[in-house]
């Protein structure tokens, strides 16, 4: 008898037999190799991310995208992640820069709910409030202020009152003049005050996407971007107006079911420049609930905030009466009403913003894989 110790046999890689195993006890299959993957993580517990280094990089070899969504054993592979559903076990592994990333400043991954949304909106005004304010207050504040007080300068009602009080049965001399000199100013301004809107919103956008993907912003390039994108948004808003308003004639609720059906175009068309109003509809339809939600919580917000501030206004020129700019002193206190009530309506504007931001983004990660980076890109 030998006192030399028996041969070491060496372990066994998953999915081979053991050849310390009796051969007359059958043994049950381990489970199959992954390419690419360690040979510890066929041993992990089912629906445990599996550790060791991985193609895809991530701490501790997790990949950086793993969060956010249902963990589980993906059909044939034990211990590895499952996609959500609709989508192949594999599909969100992708190239660097091209996966979903739960800790993205913008995009909100399937499954992260409200809370995640509402967390990158907060984030969103965090880290750009020093640009959007200045961008707001020169393309929504301002322009609207400036409107409301043209709308004072033709405002017929102080000669028409005058002259109903000397004969309240007829309509004064030049009713149908001055109504529509006074609808004349405000829908040629409103056309204007649009078309301003419009490199403010593209402008905001800009400075979103390039902040959550950390590249570096500046007041005078968004401006820049906005100018340069602002007349093909004007183009397709003067159409969104014209469905909505249309939608309104028809017994209002069309027009309401439009508001939230073309509530993704402008976002739309200034990362995809094209088919806004197919895609917007077509992302409402596949996520009804989810769009519904967000978008509602919006016009609630927007409504809300408005409406404060259109009370405050009439409010703040109420004691300068009919007619304020026929003398200098209530000409100047009227302004000043009309400018710091209107900042009042600053909120709304940017609640608007960047919820309609965060939301495409959301609705992209529901399509596939997508970054902030590569958002920033699309903008161009």
């Amino acid at each position: 008898m030998s006192d030399q110790p028996p041969p070491a046999v060496p372990p066994s890689s998953p999915g081979e037999p053991d050849p310390t195993a009796d051969p007359a006890v059958p043994q049950p299959p381990g489970p199959p190799a992954v390419p690419g993957a360690p040979e510890s993580a066929g041993t992990q517990p089912l629906g445990e991310p599996p550790t060791g280094a991985y193609p895809w990089g991530g701490a501790a070899g997790v990949p950086p995208h793993w969060g956010g969504y249902p963990v589980g054993p993906a059909p044939g592979h034990p211990g590895m992640p499952m996609a959500y559903p609709g989508q192949p076990p594999y599909g969100w592994y992708h190239p660097a820069g091209y996966h979903l990333d739960p800790s993205d400043a913008l995009v909100t991954p399937p499954g992260a709910g409200l809370g995640g949304w509402f967390a990158r909106c907060v984030g969103a005004v965090r880290r750009g409030w020093r640009l959007l304010l200045p961008i707001l207050v020169l393309t929504q504040v301002l322009p609207a202020a400036v409107l409301s007080v043209l709308a004072l300068v033709v405002d017929p009602s102080a000669r028409w009152e005058a002259e109903i009080i000397g004969d309240a049965a007829e309509l004064p001399a030049t009713f149908w003049v001055d109504l529509y000199m006074l609808l004349a100013v405000l829908f040629g301004g409103s056309l204007i005050l649009g078309l301003v809107q419009c490199v403010g919103w593209a402008a905001g956008t800009w400075v979103i996407a390039r902040q959550a993907a950390g590249q570096p912003v500046g007041l005078g390039f968004a401006l820049r971007y906005g100018l340069r994108r602002a007349l093909g948004l004007w183009g397709w808003n003067l159409l969104f107006t014209l469905i909505i308003f249309v939608g309104v004639c028809l017994c209002f609720l069309p027009g309401v079911f439009a508001v939230f059906v073309l509530a993704m175009a402008g976002p739309v068309y200034l990362f995809e420049r094209s088919d806004p109003i197919g895609r917007s509809f077509r992302m409402l339809r596949d996520r009804l609930g989810l769009l519904l939600g967000r978008v509602a919580l919006l016009i609630a917000a927007v409504i809300g905030v408005s409406l404060v501030a259109g009370m405050a206004e009439s409010v703040a020129i109420l004691p300068f009466g009919v007619a304020p700019l026929d003398a200098p002193s209530t000409a100047v206190g009227v302004v000043l009403a009309i400018a710091v009530t209107a900042l009042l309506a600053l909120p709304a504007h940017l609640a608007q913003l960047v919820g309609l931001v965060v939301t495409y983004a959301e609705q992209r990660a529901h399509e596939g894989p997508v970054n902030s980076a590569q958002l920033a890109a699309e903008l161009g």
